[in-house]
């Protein structure tokens, strides 16, 4: 059986290789150029982005546009050469008197259960102008678990259009917060919805502490939501693409994996097309993988020579495989194997037509060069670079 699986794992290799040998030439000539600090061969390269994100009334559209744009910035992080892991967290926060101060949902390469947490984000509360600014920073930098690693890229996104209370005796202030953020090496961006002229003052300060940026966007973000001809079908091979995945493990391995597919469900059944759309291009990339199979898929241990098919209790496999003959179970994860893979090369090559559809929809706007992806993706871009991380492209997928 062994020997089977090998030579499995040898035809998706070769598959693949054979796939990308146009991608690895036109970057032989690049690669010489590559900064002094790079990951280790055996270190896969990192990328942890935290979005502190103002939830209060007037920032509804803001919100919305996160929901639509998330797996967008998520495709432009790993679109570095070295296809970063990609982990996200979330601090939402309102004020004092609200429904809540803050909710904080901490650092995790599964990015579809912190999707599934950020579409329950609805804008509500504020009203007396100064937010729990210092409190949220506070959180991103003290109770959101960031690596240890000098060399991975830490960066936290303030979104927000009121500016800090500075009159809470019992608050940390914000200067506090972003001097722990600077000897952690987390690089803090501010960006600021709308033009309130007191909230700039505050959000440029706060990326100067903080060795960011600051940027200024409309009210409701100025992000590019464009519709395409292939946002349909690139979701209907999304949901056939989380179909290949077969879980096993112990009972609170199953529970953990329960609580992914939980989540990938709901996000089928309520995010809008494009959305989901964008999330299908980022899971048939590289860094995307840790995302789309999380840990404990049975199809890619098999094939990766990670589990032994034979060596497993029939009480830990898939239902659908618990009851089959070991040779059975090897054919239908080798059927498996080959589907995901045929999969992933049509999400991929629809995500190519969908990028070549919005540049085209893009330069007859005049281009997006204020827009937040456009933002968002050269700070990453410009500090990323300085660890080592190379991202060629000029403007963003959107």
């Amino acid at each position: 059986m062994k020997s089977k699986v090998i030579a499995l794992a040898l035809f998706v290799f070769t598959a693949g290789t054979v796939a990308l040998y146009p991608l690895y030439q036109s970057n032989a000539t690049t690669l010489t150029n590559t900064p002094l600090i790079t990951p280790l061969p055996h270190q896969a390269a990192k990328v942890e982005v935290v979005f502190v994100l103002d939830t209060t009334g007037s920032m509804s559209d803001l919100i919305q546009a996160a929901k639509e744009k998330i797996w967008s910035i998520a495709s432009n992080m790993a679109s570095a050469q070295q296809a970063p892991e990609i982990r996200m967290g979330l601090v939402a926060y309102r004020d004092r008197g609200d429904a809540y101060v803050t909710r904080v949902v901490d650092l995790s390469s599964d990015l579809d259960s912190m999707y599934a947490t950020l579409m329950d984000f609805q804008a509500a509360g504020g009203g007396d102008g100064p937010e729990s600014v210092n409190q949220a920073l506070h959180e991103a930098v003290h109770n959101v678990s960031w690596s240890q690693d000098p060399n991975v890229y830490r960066v936290v996104f303030l979104v927000g259009d009121a500016p800090p209370h500075m009159d809470y005796q019992d608050d940390v202030k914000y200067p506090h917060s972003l001097s722990v953020a600077h000897k952690r090496g987390i690089v803090v961006n501010t960006i600021q919805c709308g033009k309130n002229s007191y909230t700039g003052k505050k959000w440029q300060h706060i990326a100067q502490l903080g060795n960011g940026r600051y940027f200024q966007v409309e009210q409701a973000g100025s992000a590019v939501a464009i519709a395409t001809p292939f946002d349909k079908k690139l979701a209907e091979l999304s949901r056939k693409l989380d179909d290949t995945r077969l879980y096993y493990g112990s009972p609170e391995d199953k529970k953990k994996q329960r609580k992914k597919i939980a989540a990938t469900e709901k996000l089928h059944a309520a995010a809008s097309l494009e959305s989901r759309a964008r999330r299908a291009t980022f899971n048939a990339s590289k860094s995307g993988k840790v995302n789309l199979t999380g840990k404990g898929d049975l199809v890619d241990d098999v094939i990766n020579g990670g589990a032994d098919l034979s060596a497993i209790d029939r009480d830990q496999l898939p239902e659908p495989l618990q009851e089959m003959s070991v040779d059975e179970q090897e054919a239908m994860i080798t059927e498996t194997a080959a589907r995901r893979n045929d999969l992933q090369g049509r999400i991929r090559e629809l995500a190519d037509q969908r990028s070549a559809y919005l540049k085209t929809e893009v330069d007859k706007l005049g281009g997006a060069k204020d827009s937040l992806d456009t933002k968002i993706y050269r700070a990453v871009r410009d500090q990323a670079g300085k660890l080592g991380l190379r991202y060629d492209a000029e403007v963003p997928a959107y």
